[in-house]
C-alpha cells in the first residue's frame, strides 16, 4: 500500500515538474525575441519616466512563469468541469505571450505589440476567471501576472506614442 502511494507522489511530481517547466520554456522562446533587442533597437527607443531597468524583466517573468506552472498543474489535477476549457484558455494565453516578444521585440512593432498584448491581457482575464471557478488558488496565482500585464500593456502603449 505504501508503494502506490510513493509512486503516486512521483507521478504529481513529474506532472508539476511539467506544468513548471511549460511556461519557462514559452519565456525562452520569447526570450529569443528580445535578448537580441535590447541592447540595440530597444535602447534606442523614447521610454516614459515609469519604465523600469531592463533587469528587473527577467527576474520578474521567472516568478510570473512558476505562479502560473503552479496554477496550471492545480487546474490539471482538479475534477472539474472546466478543467479543459481552462487549459486550452492557459494555452492560449501562453501563445500570446510568445507572440508579444516576436511582434514587439522581433518586428520592431510597438504598434502591433500594443494590440498582441491588448488581446493577451483580455485573454489573460478570460483564463484568470476560468480557472478561478476551477480551483481557487488557481485563479489567484494569476492575479501577479495580470497586474504585471496591465502594466507592460500601459509601458508598451506610452512607448508607441512616444515613438
Amino acid at each position: 500500500m505504501l508503494f502506490f502511494r510513493k509512486k503516486k507522489k512521483l507521478s504529481d511530481a513529474i506532472i508539476l515538474t511539467i506544468a513548471l517547466v511549460i511556461p519557462q520554456i514559452a519565456g525562452l522562446v520569447g526570450s529569443l525575441y528580445t535578448i537580441p533587442n535590447i541592447k540595440s533597437w530597444h535602447s534606442s527607443l523614447n521610454k516614459p519616466w515609469f519604465s523600469p531597468p531592463n533587469w528587473i524583466f527577467a527576474p520578474v517573468w521567472i516568478i510570473l512563469f512558476l505562479l502560473m506552472g503552479i496554477a496550471s498543474f492545480l487546474v490539471y489535477k482538479s475534477n472539474s468541469k472546466l478543467k479543459n476549457k481552462a487549459l486550452q484558455l492557459y494555452f492560449a494565453q501562453l501563445t500570446l505571450n510568445i507572440m508579444w516578444s516576436v511582434v514587439f521585440f522581433g518586428a520592431h512593432n510597438p504598434l502591433g505589440g500594443f494590440l498582441v498584448i491588448a488581446a493577451l491581457w483580455i485573454e489573460i482575464a478570460y483564463t484568470m476567471d476560468v480557472f478561478y471557478k476551477v480551483n481557487k488558488t488557481a485563479g489567484y496565482l494569476f492575479i501577479p501576472y495580470f497586474l504585471w500585464v496591465t502594466f507592460a500593456s500601459i509601458l508598451n502603449f506610452s512607448i508607441y506614442i512616444l515613438n
